[in-house]
């Protein structure tokens, strides 16, 4: 599936944009499927120095992972919001709420 230029969305910081249809239209590194938010969680939740991160990902560049950082500091809710949303632990409640919701009632 080939997206069209208007369907990109640039930001003030170089390597970042979002495409509706792509995640969500969520923040993501351009020419990638990687989310600010999993660089940001990489980084501060599980610790990985950039250096790391680069190891894993070895096609982003360094200029990349700095500006998804320098995006998350200055949209911290917007990006917190997505973590959330998209965290191991909401899953879980949703899943529990799911079956809550499946059972036969008695």
């Amino acid at each position: 599936m080939k997206t069209s230029q208007r369907d990109i969305q640039t930001t003030d910081y170089p390597h970042i944009v979002k495409i509706g249809g792509v995640l969500g239209g969520e923040a993501i590194i351009a020419g990638t499927r990687i989310a600010v938010w999993h660089i940001v969680g990489y980084y501060y939740r599980v610790g990985m120095s950039v250096e790391d991160i680069l190891a894993e990902w070895t096609y982003l560049q360094p200029a990349q992972v700095f500006s998804a950082l320098a995006y998350y500091h200055d949209h911290k809710a917007e990006i917190d919001a997505v973590r959330e949303a998209n965290s191991y632990e909401r899953w879980q409640q949703d899943q529990i709420a799911h079956a809550a919701d499946s059972m036969p009632s008695t």
